[in-house]
């Protein structure tokens, strides 16, 4: 019995992703992208499912798409799906963190861009290809790599198809910590229950917020904002409810900061 293209793990509110063709460096396929799709898809409904980390199996996240496929070297390996998978990723509602194990390259930079936030293991490369084999980004790198560590950063990156380190990519702000290869699953796990001990509502209403502010000017990102605090207020907040939490905030923070 062949492997799954994707596995997936669930713990305790919690889905691991690995995308799971560690020989081909985990290439998107044309079955890949269908499974990476139709996983997210999944998620996007399961009840058990609050947060996700997407990580790759081997040395590499994902280097991006099958060029043996792209190039007509071999028959892809399944039909094309009806579903786009930058919607089925870049749109999920639930979080997702990126466990960057290695090669991140073009499609799968794509791929770690669509994810909330990263973390990389010192094994962790990026680059972007796109210019050298010929083919203009279609899954959002052009517009989020920028937003993320500034145009002409962004535009060195894409314009000369050089790799980029993982401690180089943490000082530009591409991900968010750098840590042995060994800690990055478990460091990203902890983050997820992190986030799981927040308020369910009222977190995700915060990354709704977020995405949809990154994708408009300041001024609609500021009135979104307003509309949904109001609105989360008048349905959330309530003096009982802020007073439990209150405690429960006062008490990490003391735990965090050591007073």
């Amino acid at each position: 019995m062949s492997e799954p293209l994707v596995r997936v793990e669930h713990l305790d509110g919690i889905a691991i992703v690995t995308l799971n063709r560690p020989t081909a460096l985990n290439a998107l396929s044309m079955g890949l992208r269908n499974a990476i799709s139709d996983t997210f898809l999944a998620l996007r409904e399961d009840a058990r499912t609050e947060v996700i980390i997407l990580t790759g199996a081997g040395r590499a996240f994902t280097v991006g798409l099958d060029l043996k496929e792209l190039g007509g070297e071999k028959p892809a390996d399944a039909v094309r799906s009806t579903v786009d998978l930058a919607d089925a990723l870049g749109n999920m509602p639930k979080p997702v963190i990126g466990a960057i194990n290695g090669f991140a390259i073009t499609g799968g930079f794509e791929l770690a861009l669509m994810c909330d936030f990263l973390i990389a293991s010192p094994e962790a490369r990026f680059a972007d290809t796109h210019a050298r084999v010929g083919v203009v980004p279609g899954w959002g790198l052009s517009q989020r790599l920028p937003r993320l560590i500034g145009a002409n950063r962004a535009k060195e990156l894409s314009l000369t198809g050089n790799y980029l380190d993982a401690e180089t990519a943490c000082a530009w702000g591409l991900v968010n910590r750098v840590v042995l290869a060994q800690e990055l699953l478990p460091t990203c796990i902890q983050l997820a229950r992190d986030i799981l001990s927040t308020e369910p509502v009222t977190r995700l209403e915060i990354k709704r917020l977020i995405d949809a502010g990154w994708h408009a000017t300041l001024a609609e990102g500021l009135r979104l904002e307003d509309e949904a605090s109001k609105a989360h207020g008048r349905r959330e907040v309530r003096p009982e409810k802020v007073a439990a939490r209150r405690a429960a905030i006062q008490a990490r923070g003391r735990e965090q900061s050591g007073t």
